[in-house]
């Protein structure tokens, strides 16, 4: 794959978390206001559900963030596309759906 396509795709996928992640930060607040406001204590456990989901969530696009910044690592090292363990290239349709892939289809289905 070539070095700005793999680029474009790393910061379309940047930008999505990032609004996705300004998303949540924005509904979780809103929804902590309304509950001031409302004074609804009426089911404490599900606020903390949402909250425990929602934390889920912001966790595993900060991940997803980590992911795009070590890609974006291997692109400046000329390795992007190369599997992080064994060096074989990842083919591009892969790269195309995941470009974060750090592992070829069978490598990453061999881990536990």
């Amino acid at each position: 794959m070539e070095a700005a396509r793999a680029r474009s795709l790393l910061e379309a996928e940047r930008a999505e978390i990032q609004s996705l992640l300004a998303e949540l930060a924005s509904v979780g607040g809103e929804d902590r206001d309304a509950e001031r406001e409302t004074g609804d204590k009426a089911d404490s456990a599900n606020p903390l559900s949402a909250e425990g989901v929602d934390d889920a969530v912001v966790e595993s696009l900060r991940d997803r963030l980590t992911a795009i910044e070590r890609a974006e690592k291997r692109l400046q090292d000329g390795i992007f596309g190369l599997s992080v363990r064994s060096r074989t290239p990842i083919p591009d349709e892969r790269l195309e759906a995941m470009p974060t892939a750090e592992l070829t289809v069978e490598e990453a289905s061999e881990q536990p």
